[in-house]
């Protein structure tokens, strides 16, 4: 390929955004392929009633992240009414460029509401997977239906994405990734999982796009993003575990940069439209990646980050950063000024409790809400809390739910994962206390198991259920993830769980499901 270098760079200069450079610079296009270069498939995402985010990114799986010349490549895409694009509704050219991996985002907009569409792309001879994505329903339609995923948390050392594969079978409207897309150490074998160690960690662009590419070139994982369009949002290990804001395990001085590549790594990878995109060669320092997902009058979407913003976790241990189990003799976890959200995001949120007109309201965010203790309390000071979730930043999710109950949002439901559990749990703003007319239930909270990532043993997660009344079932002895079917009337949750992560056409079955009627927010049990 042939191109002045000089004057790329040049119009690289004066244009301020990724999009604008992608559609402004036409680039080289290949015109034959030497390696398949949709090896990482193809993603849809952010779905509205007349636009909808398509995403790929130009590698070949066989070399992971970063396969291609450094030059910009010229990629065509087309959206279709039918999977054979008979009918084509849209078409266009983009350029990959490499200094954003040669990653692609089209924003596909005038589209009609509430409609199916296939999607592809092409570049020289070879052309993408198809892929399945469909818009959101119109703004003042009340949708007698949707059927939605919840998933989180696919270590790719320990098992197989055989949930995914039955994630694509189950045909849902919409799926919600809650964070933990990839983890940022492990060895690249996937035979041994019980010799995977915290080794070969990711600390540049180079290494989280090999990750990336890594993960993304599993099978079953592109199914399930050829079969609907997705709404993302990050935790920990897309950048390091247990990091918060400015701060990681390590206390590394030059975190903020290793935090950088990892966003920018992100976005190359997810069907993401954000509010603004740094500039090719720009930094990705920070991004604002919480937003809302509309179907219709018949939800809302919250979809949350509690991690840019949080206050670094109370009380470590010596020398360290992260979480840790405290007691009460932390008392700097009680601080009314930490927070989980940042003080943009929580007005954000509660500006969104205000202004929904939506039937029911999911709060889409990382980590466990409900009050967890990991010994039973017997007094109000007692308890022993994790400081990485919801329970090292108490007075941030009391004023969360104070924003809930003063703007009363119609049936707020909480999704969470992280912490590789399915949970049920009721939420109050006391949990110290029991249910009554001045402490009542406020919403209930379905937490979701992880794809693949290790669980603690089913027995202890017993004692958790047991030391806190409001949690109402619990289950870490299998891997899965969360079907939600939703009418105006109720929401069932069905809790899915794979027989054997370890084995790649493992059956998987509902190992619980509860339902929320509308208009009471307690938990009822469907045996």
């Amino acid at each position: 390929m042939n191109f002045d270098r000089r004057k790329f760079l040049s119009h690289v200069a004066r244009l301020s955004a990724a999009s604008a450079l992608s559609l402004a610079f036409p680039g080289p296009a290949l015109s034959r392929t030497q390696v398949y270069p949709f090896g990482l498939g193809v993603a849809s995402g952010a779905p509205q009633a007349d636009r909808i985010m398509l995403w790929t990114r130009l590698v070949p799986a066989s070399i992971l992240g970063n396969g291609l010349p450094a030059a910009p490549v010229r990629v065509k895409w087309e959206l279709a009414e039918d999977e054979q694009f008979r009918k084509v509704v849209n078409s266009g050219e983009v350029t990959a460029l490499p200094e954003l991996g040669h990653s692609v985002h089209v924003d596909v907009v005038n589209l009609q509401a509430d409609r199916w569409y296939w999607y592809r792309f092409m570049t020289g001879d070879a052309t993408s997977p198809v892929g399945r994505t469909r818009t959101a329903p119109a703004p003042d339609s009340f949708p007698a239906s949707m059927k939605f995923v919840v998933a989180s948390c696919q270590h790719w050392e320990f098992g197989h994405y055989a949930a995914h594969r039955h994630i694509a079978a189950a045909a849902p409207d919409l799926v919600a990734f809650l964070g933990d897309y990839i983890y940022e150490w492990g060895p690249y074998d996937l035979q041994h999982p019980d010799s995977a160690r915290r080794v070969d960690e990711s600390f540049t662009l180079h290494d989280y796009r090999n990750r990336y590419a890594q993960y993304k070139s599993d099978k079953n994982l592109q199914a399930a993003h050829h079969a609907a369009p997705w709404i993302v949002t990050w935790d920990d290990h897309e950048v390091a575990n247990d990091y918060g804001a400015g701060r990681d395990e390590r206390l590394d001085p030059g975190f903020l940069d290793r935090r950088a590549a990892a966003y920018q790594a992100f976005y190359e990878h997810m069907p993401v439209r954000l509010p603004s995109v740094p500039a090719p060669g720009k930094s990705f320092a920070h991004l604002q990646i919480y937003g809302r997902c509309d179907w219709g009058r018949l939800a809302r979407f919250h979809v949350l980050d509690d991690r840019q913003y949080r206050s670094p976790q109370v009380c470590p241990r010596p020398g360290r950063g992260g979480s840790n189990s405290v007691t009460s003799a932390c008392q700097e976890r009680l601080a009314t000024d930490r927070t989980m959200l940042g003080a943009a995001q929580e007005a954000w949120l509660a500006n969104g409790f205000a202004e929904s007109r939506a039937q029911w309201n999911f709060l889409a965010q990382q980590t466990l809400m409900a009050q967890a203790s990991q010994t039973a309390i017997e007094k109000p000071d007692d308890g022993q809390f994790w400081t990485d979730g919801w329970d090292g930043y108490p007075a941030a999710r009391e004023r969360l739910l104070a924003d809930i109950a003063k703007h009363r949002p119609a049936n707020p439901v909480v999704l969470s994962g992280d912490v590789h559990t399915f949970y049920a749990a009721e939420i109050r703003r006391n949990f110290s206390r029991p249910v009554s007319p001045e402490n009542p239930v406020l919403a209930a909270e379905f937490c979701g198991t992880s794809i693949t990532s290790s669980s603690r043993p089913q027995s202890r997660t017993d004692q958790y259920v047991a030391q806190n009344p409001h949690i109402k079932y619990g289950r870490s002895d299998r891997r899965g993830y969360m079907l939600m079917e939703l009418t105006p009337a109720r929401l069932r949750a069905s809790l899915m769980g794979l027989e054997d992560v370890r084995a790649p056409d493992s059956s998987i079955e509902t190992v619980a499901t509860f339902r929320v009627d509308s208009g009471k927010p307690g938990l009822l049990k469907n045996e």
